[in-house]
């Protein structure tokens, strides 16, 4: 009986090790999203990259952030970067429009050439998986993120784990998200 009663508490601790150890093994890959078209996208495509991840919005005080998101992508877009961009409609309504007009608008305004996505929730009770997987040290075994405003920023190691997030209202010109980014890509 002895045996037994051990056999079967090293059978529960192994189950709880190798759970806990997969969910330490997710990875932004594990997600598929569909872009600002609707095509699906898998974020396996990016493996082998560093991520940058923001929520993005048409109608916000920080919209302009785009431009310097821009210049970033062009700049290290051949050196295993890339941007993804996220509308949301999580804070004060700020992308109301539709997948088409946030990439017109996008486009017209900005010229953003980097991946854009469809819109998704990156709070709340709808909260999409892929922000309750950026947001959740449970998660993503790294950190707990509030999402703060539109324009937070996170940024993915070339293995798909956060490494780091930024404030909203932290440029991608500042020297902390260029010394963070120039570490990921080396």
């Amino acid at each position: 009986m002895k045996i037994i009663c051990t056999a079967i508490t090293l059978l529960i601790g192994v189950s709880f090790f190798t759970a806990k150890a997969q969910k330490m093994d997710q990875t932004i890959y594990q997600f598929t999203m569909k872009d600002i078209s609707g095509n699906d996208v898998s974020l396996e495509n990016y493996k082998g990259k560093v991520v940058l991840i923001v929520n993005t919005a048409s109608r916000c005080g920080l919209t302009g952030q785009y431009e310097h998101l821009q210049a970033l992508y062009e700049e290290w877009k051949d050196e295993d970067f890339v941007i993804l961009g996220f509308p949301a409609n999580n804070f004060m309504g700020q992308e109301p429009g539709t997948n088409e007009e946030i990439a017109g608008f996008c486009k017209a305004n900005y010229g953003v050439s980097f991946p854009m996505f469809s819109k998704i929730s990156v709070k709340g009770k709808n909260q999409h998986p892929l922000y309750q997987f950026l947001t959740q040290k449970g998660q993503n075994g790294v950190l707990d993120a509030n999402m703060k405003w539109n324009f937070q920023k996170f940024l993915i190691g070339k293995d798909g784990r956060v490494s780091a997030v930024f404030d909203p209202r932290t440029k991608v010109t500042e020297p902390e998200v260029q010394s963070a980014l120039k570490a990921a890509l080396n």
